[in-house]
């Protein structure tokens, strides 16, 4: 089944506004094994409008439309598809009854714009949008299944994940199940991970079990897609393959699945009764701001310094010493003179003072030198200096070499 996503909206056609929308659809799309054969961006205007609809019917066998369901004057999905299916906008009552109980429960009047959104194209199948005002539909264009979503990336994600995902399978006759399993690794990149994995019987890149590799900088995602006819069929298919995985890939996976780096260092913490106070140079507070958010943080995160300068020697243990925490992580750099090229670099120094750590002779210290620009030395060092802290947390080796060290 050929998917279009059709995104909607002046602010995404002049690139205003980030369209991360797109991709997550897309990302999730793949994920069932539903491939998007186009993607198209299309500005406020009825005319474009009503020709991207008319187009995307005649090639495509479903399309998610995206935007333009709100109570302004600049919101046209629902008109442009009521014309492009030669039918008339008819009042949902049920929807306009729904969207004044959600302002009664808020006390607040609603206004008399919203109404707007309770039009939808006479026929259409409703879809349900259980946190927001902007009603889903679909329609049939042409000879594709049109499916209409908001634009407001929360109110879409619920609806994609329990409305659309679900018809669009029905729609393709695509049974059984499918899972992505995710592995986060910080300090390999892509080629040598795909070195490292080869020859693991069935997985590979048209394999029964799908390889796949996404890099954004300082992790690599390592993805395996599989389809099975039960979820007991894929337990089965997977768990060999994702423990020869994770031996293969070894201390440099972070995380897995919905975790990240930052949760695994903090319920690491958590698990041990620990605190922990940080102390940043260049990274300005990078690592402190990727801790600080996690629910339940602050009984662990006692202290965050950020300095122009700080001194190695005996950083960490001072600032284990003054905070009160039992745990300390110092991140500082040494940076090269000059102006920001990609040669630019810095020298990392990287502590962690603990109780074992103060009666067994200092810190345990990492030194590593990062090349690739200012913002990539500093995203690369605040990794770093997390990775770090997770290794010594779980007793792994702090001082393993990365790839993007240099000499």
């Amino acid at each position: 089944m050929r998917v279009e996503i059709l995104c909607t909206g002046d602010e995404i056609l002049t690139g205003k506004t980030v369209n991360t929308n797109y991709s997550h659809i897309a990302r999730k799309l793949g994920e069932v094994g539903l491939d998007v054969a186009w993607g198209t961006t299309v500005g406020d205007d009825r005319a474009s409008l009503l020709t991207a609809f008319r187009q995307a019917g005649e090639r495509a066998d479903a399309v998610i439309v995206n935007g333009g369901l709100g109570p302004t004057v600049d919101d046209l999905s629902q008109e442009v598809a009521a014309e492009a299916c030669g039918v008339t906008l008819v009042l949902s009552d049920y929807w306009m009854q729904r969207m004044t109980e959600s302002y009664a429960r808020r006390g607040r009047v609603m206004p008399a714009n919203n109404r707007k959104q309770a039009m939808l194209p006479e026929g259409a199948e409703f879809i349900d949008n259980p946190i927001g005002t902007a009603c889903g539909f679909a329609v049939t264009i042409g000879k594709a299944r049109f499916l209409f979503t908001p634009g407001v990336p929360r109110e879409m994600r619920r609806m994609l994940d329990e409305q659309v995902i679900p018809r669009l399978l029905k729609l393709g006759g695509i049974t059984g199940v499918t899972r992505l399993k995710r592995f986060h690794s910080f300090g390999i990149g892509e080629s040598r991970a795909d070195e490292m994995l080869a020859g693991i019987p069935g997985l590979a890149i048209d394999g029964e079990i799908k390889l796949g590799f996404q890099a954004h900088f300082p992790e690599l995602e390592t993805k395996l897609a599989a389809r099975g006819a039960t979820e007991a069929e894929l337990d089965a298919k997977l768990a060999a393959i994702e423990a020869e995985v994770r031996r293969r890939l070894g201390n440099f996976v972070v995380a897995e699945d919905e975790s990240s780096l930052e949760r695994m260092v903090f319920e690491r913490l958590k698990a041990g009764g620990h605190t922990l106070a940080i102390g940043e140079t260049f990274t300005s507070g990078a690592i402190a701001n990727r801790l600080a958010p996690l629910l339940g943080a602050d009984t662990v995160f006692r202290r965050g310094v950020i300095a122009a300068e700080m001194t190695a020697d005996g950083a960490a243990d001072t600032l284990r010493a003054e905070s009160g925490a039992s745990h300390a992580l110092v991140v500082l750099m040494q940076l090269d003179d000059g102006p920001d090229r990609p040669d630019f670099g810095a020298t990392i120094t990287v502590q962690i003072a603990d109780e074992n750590t103060a009666k067994g002779g200092g810190p345990v210290q990492r030194v590593a030198r990062l090349v690739g620009g200012r913002d990539w030395v500093r995203t690369g060092a605040a990794e770093l200096g997390l990775d770090c802290l997770r290794r010594h947390l779980m007793g792994l080796p702090v001082d393993e070499r990365i790839d993007f060290e240099r000499r």
